[in-house]
């Protein structure tokens, strides 16, 4: 049986550890700075800056789903922005994917937002599946942009 539930600060250990085994899959590990430390204070401070989901099977952590919101100034309205969906592969194929995306669409319905928007690998032919089995839009108009590291801060030493 899944069941899905909110993610409380006693689960940033856990948290931190399926973001670890989510950064593995995609191969961006090495990308990983995440700490329980972090999860703590920016998902359940006084300001959190994302929420998440906790899937579990048979009390086991099969998965989880962390999002955040941002917003529209075309639709006047919020967005939530899925950050990750992430099933362990042991819970694949069971709906645990299925349950997670269903209650993060629960909360963008409950709370108006006007739609979910994420981003998948190109590689992952899976994932890319389990979205278009969804009827998922993909905005392939679209080109992420991204300023990082020394291009950030070159950009942001323009505005002293």
């Amino acid at each position: 049986m899944i069941s899905i539930r909110t993610a409380t600060v006693k689960d940033a250990p856990l948290l931190t550890t399926l973001i670890r085994e989510f950064a593995e899959y995609e191969h961006l590990d090495h990308e990983l700075a995440v700490t329980q430390e972090t999860i703590a204070r920016d998902g359940f401070g006084p300001s959190p800056k994302f929420r998440a989901l906790i899937a579990e099977s048979d009390r086991q952590a099969a998965g989880y789903a962390l999002f955040f919101e941002f917003y529209s100034s075309f639709q006047g309205r919020a967005v939530l922005w899925l950050d990750d969906l992430f099933v362990r592969a042991p819970f694949r194929k069971l709906g645990v994917g299925q349950a997670l995306l269903a209650h993060v669409s629960a909360v963008a319905v409950r709370e108006e937002y006007f739609c979910i928007r994420w981003e998948v690998l190109d590689w992952n032919e899976l994932a890319i599946g389990f979205y278009n089995k969804h009827d998922a839009a993909f905005l392939d108009e679209w080109r992420e942009g991204c300023l990082i590291g020394d291009p950030l801060q070159a950009m942001a030493d323009q505005a002293k």
